[in-house]
C-alpha cells in the first residue's frame, strides 16, 4: 500500500468535508442506530480548519484520498481536531499511518490533545492502544468541557466525551 500524507488541496476541500462527515456519521450510527441529524456539522469542520495554527491533511493511499486530519499547532502543544478514515477503508491501519505521519511532521510538539465521543469504542481503542494517548478527562453534563457551550438544543450524546493527551518523549 502506497501511503502519503499531503496538505489538503483546495480543489479537494468539499470532498474532504463530505467524507469526514460520512465517516463520523457511520461511526455514530453503528453505535447509536440511525440518526435524524448530521453528527458532525460542516461549521465544526470549518471552525477547526480556520483556527489559528490549523493545517489540514489528506491521507492518500495508492493515489486516492482515503481520509484526512486537521491539526492545530501552538508551539509545543498540538491538537488533533479531527482524524478520519473513509468507512470502506477502516481497519487497514490507514489511521495509524496518518497519525505517525502527523507526529513525524511536527517533532517540536511535545503534548498532543484530542477528544472523542463516549460511544466511539473504536476511536477509544485507536487513540489509547494504537497511538499511545491516555484518557485524562471525561466530560458530561455535570463536568462540561469549558471550551464548549452546550445549548438547550444540544443532543444528550453530544455532552459525553473523552479527552486524551499524549506526551511525546523524544
Amino acid at each position: 500500500m502506497d501511503f502519503k500524507m499531503i496538505p489538503l488541496m483546495k480543489e479537494n476541500m468539499a470532498q474532504f468535508k463530505q467524507e469526514m462527515q460520512a465517516a463520523f456519521q457511520f461511526g455514530a450510527e453503528a453505535a447509536l442506530g440511525p440518526l435524524d441529524r448530521n453528527i458532525l456539522p460542516e461549521q465544526d469542520i470549518v471552525h477547526s480548519m480556520t483556527a489559528e495554527g490549523a493545517m489540514s491533511y489528506q491521507a492518500v493511499v495508492n493515489g486516492e484520498m482515503a481520509g484526512g486530519a486537521i491539526v492545530i499547532i501552538n508551539g509545543i502543544k498540538g491538537e488533533l481536531a479531527f482524524l478520519y478514515v473513509m468507512d470502506k477503508l477502516q481497519g487497514k491501519k490507514i489511521g495509524q499511518q496518518l497519525w505517525k505521519a502527523i507526529e513525524a511532521h511536527y517533532p517540536a510538539v511535545k503534548v498532543w490533545e484530542t477528544c472523542t465521543p463516549y460511544f466511539e469504542k473504536r476511536n477509544i481503542h485507536f487513540y489509547i492502544n494504537c497511538c499511545g494517548f491516555a484518557a485524562v478527562e471525561f466530560y458530561h453534563p455535570h463536568h462540561r468541557d469549558p471550551d464548549t457551550l452546550f445549548s438547550e438544543k444540544q443532543h444528550k450524546e453530544d455532552e459525553y466525551f473523552f479527552r486524551f493527551t499524549k506526551v511525546v518523549n523524544r
